[in-house]
């Protein structure tokens, strides 16, 4: 007898998306809106020009939890290669999951969070395709003491874009005192938030975890806001190869280290030199030495997109890498992508070309981001 596919599952905001026009898509084991009736194309500008909300409650959401802040730090940090220790309350960091080969294993978030009553707490969040995967990995590499906790009954929704501060500021004041990678608890119109700064559009925004059964309530509220206007899967991936950030299982895996993903900035000084992390004697190696590919930005000539998979190939005709994300970049008006290549022909300003359906599309190495990031600095 044939398998039956698992049925795919609903966020909070499923029939939010259905009255609202969405096409709907199976997205890591999850039913999801690709885009509304606005399209990828309008809601892609509107979020960088005013507010586009985003349902991301697929994602997973859990924290550790042990006696003390040091005891659950030096817990993650055995697992991954940021500094969690000197996190300050209320500030967020970004981080991978790494495993012995120092490959990726997962991209999170991780947050500290402001209360002193949550002294012991780091606050996560991981893709949703990894979440199983990840939730087993971290329980069984923690200490005594240290618990995973997965918080499966709360919603996470995104705010994202220059008009983000002031729609959200109308209903919660005290946001607007956020910069860039901060997090607080607050009240959101009387609905209880745990708020960050952040996003993965490369705008300003937000992101706001609430308890499931208000998710339509808070949804509903922002949607009031005449500069607010819902945002599906297709403009989210698009926003975000603008902005030149990773997605986990094209941009980044387990193949890939955090140094030749050109994610060096995200491993502070002291786990640089203190190493304790998975992988670590090959990581500090590429950052010594420079690792042999890199991830680097491409423009394509012409109107053509090259997709993921597309052989990337030097002048003399070898083929120096591949692309892992690519696609038409509304904002810049003409194709993009990102991909991996080896050292020598990463500089900016290096001809190469694309190879799409046979054909070999002249293209140019350019840095990243395609568009400027707009974070609020604090």
């Amino acid at each position: 007898m044939a398998e039956t596919a698992e049925p795919l599952r609903k966020t909070p905001l499923h029939g939010e998306h259905l009255a609202l026009g969405a096409r709907l898509v199976p997205f890591a084991g999850y039913e999801m809106p690709v885009q509304y009736e606005t399209g990828i194309l309008g809601e892609h500008l509107w979020t960088r020009s005013h507010a586009g909300l985003f349902d991301v409650s697929h994602m997973g959401q859990a924290a550790l939890v042990g006696p003390d802040h040091e005891t659950t730090a030096r817990a993650l940090e055995a697992l991954v290669p940021a500094d969690i220790l000197n996190l300050k309350p209320g500030q967020q960091r970004y981080s991978q999951l790494l495993d012995e080969a120092g490959g990726i294993l997962d991209d999170l978030m991780v947050t500290r969070p402001a209360n002193p009553l949550q002294d012991g707490e780091l606050l996560l969040v991981v893709n949703a395709s990894r979440k199983e995967a990840d939730y087993d990995h971290i329980a069984q590499r923690l200490p005594p003491g240290v618990e995973l906790r997965r918080f499966n009954d709360r919603a996470l929704i995104a705010l994202q874009g220059p008009k983000a501060e002031t729609v959200l500021a109308r209903r919660a004041p005290d946001v607007a005192a956020l910069g860039f990678m901060q997090a607080m608890q607050t009240m959101i119109a009387g609905i209880p938030a745990h708020v960050s700064r952040s996003g993965y559009t490369g705008e300003d925004g937000f992101e706001l975890s609430v308890p499931a059964e208000r998710a339509v309530e808070l949804w509903r509220l922002l949607l009031e806001d005449d500069d607010a206007k819902p945002v599906g899967l297709g403009a989210r991936d698009s926003l975000r190869l603008e902005a030149g950030l990773c997605l986990y299982g094209h941009d980044i895996d387990t193949t890939t280290s955090p140094v030749e993903a050109g994610l060096a900035w995200s491993i502070q000084k002291r786990r640089r030199q203190e190493g304790g992390f998975p992988g670590a004697a090959r990581i500090q190696q590429e950052l010594k030495d420079g690792p042999a590919r890199v991830r680097v930005g491409l423009r394509p000539e012409g109107k053509a997109p090259a997709r993921e998979g597309a052989p990337i190939v030097a002048a003399d005709g070898r083929e120096v890498g591949r692309v892992t994300s690519g696609g038409f970049g509304p904002s810049v008006n003409g194709p993009i992508a990102m991909g991996y290549v080896a050292r020598e022909v990463a500089t900016p300003g290096t001809g190469l070309a694309l190879t799409v359906r046979g054909r070999a599309l002249p293209a140019t190495v350019v840095p990243l981001p395609f568009v400027p990031h707009r974070y609020k600095r604090g």
